[in-house]
């Protein structure tokens, strides 16, 4: 009896990602039935309220669609993102994903251990900017993890210089990044709260001749001013951007 009715499990559910006691419960697997399947082996408790099946092996876009109602405001972000999208100047040989929330938390040790990650929660735009705003799941992925677009993926990216961020690879990827969409460029600058994020964008789309930076110049323009900036990095650098 109970053979068949994880044979109909592990026909029903999808492969390589994690299962929740509310899946299981909703195939008649109570929370004290899926314990007596991991004591026989045929799942693997990941963590509270995670299993798996045993011998699987977990696939990071299912696994990060897993966490995402339970971490809200959960995308892959930064520089991972603008990879996802194309937009790279080293690969790692072995990359850390970078992840982006709305609130505090830690990731399950049992993701991290299975797929590095970095994870920040950080208010880059105002409250005006609907939420969501830039990010969904890639058009190969349609039931993937939400990714931020490469727009809002810069920004992201711009906002972790001298922090998470090398200031030189960032430089480097964004002379990569050719092709924008103006129109969600100009939204995103317009809202976006930290001002070292546009005045790089602006600064470097100009010194790279980045089709795109009469666009960033213009949405920025009340926002930069014309002076020369001067801001000290986390790391103890001192970053200074030319007047406008």
């Amino acid at each position: 009896m109970e053979t068949n009715r994880i044979k109909t499990l592990q026909t029903t559910l999808p492969r390589g990602a994690p299962l929740d006691t509310a899946t299981l419960a909703g195939l008649g697997i109570s929370a004290a039935l899926a314990h007596e399947y991991v004591k026989a082996g045929w799942l693997e408790k990941l963590g509270r309220g995670a299993f798996m099946f045993a011998g699987d092996e977990l696939h990071r876009n299912k696994t990060l669609a897993f966490l995402e109602p339970r971490i809200p405001g959960l995308h892959v972000a930064a520089k991972t993102a603008l990879a996802w999208h194309g937009f790279r100047h080293n690969v790692a040989v072995k990359e850390t994903t970078i992840l982006w929330g709305d609130h505090r938390t830690d990731l399950p040790s049992w993701f991290q251990d299975r797929f590095p990650a970095r994870y920040r929660s950080f208010r880059l735009f105002d409250d005006e900017l609907p939420a969501g705003t830039g990010i969904a799941p890639m058009p190969e992925f349609p039931n993937g993890p939400r990714v931020s677009s490469p727009e809002r993926a810069l920004l992201e990216m711009l906002s972790e210089v001298g922090v998470y961020q090398e200031l030189e690879e960032a430089r480097a990827i964004m002379e990569n990044v050719r092709q924008l969409r103006s129109r969600q460029l100009r939204l995103l600058l317009s809202h976006c709260r930290m001002v070292k994020a546009v005045r790089l964008c602006v600064a470097w789309a100009r010194e790279l001749d980045l089709p795109w930076a009469g666009h960033a110049r213009e949405a920025a323009s009340d926002r930069i001013g014309s002076g020369r900036w001067i801001t000290r990095l986390k790391n103890g650098n001192t970053l200074i951007l030319k007047p406008e």
